[in-house]
């Protein structure tokens, strides 16, 4: 089954995908309206046949409005939503990519899609 990994922002999105035990980084949506962004994403459902979103959430403010962002993914593509911790994943994304030798100006392009993928291999490795 293949996973779609979201590192949800109020601007862009980051998405990874894995099908079977690795998350790789898939791209960065930016968007300026929601349903522009259900749209791309329920095109990103059909065609990489998604069986399963995992949406990071951290706590706060931002949590409330994850899980709604969350349920409204849930509903217009048929696909269940899990929410996991995303808390240090953009950290951890940056300081992999550094490890890896990716430039700066690619690190921050893709800034949130290497986060999807971090989030979504600990809710893999966690399922293991």
């Amino acid at each position: 089954m293949t996973i779609l990994g979201v590192d949800w922002g109020e601007a862009k999105v980051g998405l990874a995908l894995a099908v079977g035990i690795v998350a790789e980084p898939y791209s960065v949506v930016r968007y300026k309206s929601k349903g522009i962004l259900m749209e791309t994403l329920r095109e990103i459902i059909k065609k990489e046949e998604v069986g399963c979103v995992v949406l990071g959430i951290s706590e706060g403010e931002s949590e409330k409005l994850a899980r709604e962002f969350g349920d409204k993914v849930s509903e217009a593509s048929g696909v269940g939503v899990v929410f996991w911790d995303e808390t240090l994943s953009t950290k951890e994304a940056q300081d992999k990519a550094i490890e890896a030798g990716i430039s700066r100006k690619k690190r921050k392009e893709l800034e949130d899609a290497f986060a999807a993928a971090v989030m979504l291999q600990s809710y893999l490795d966690s399922n293991a």
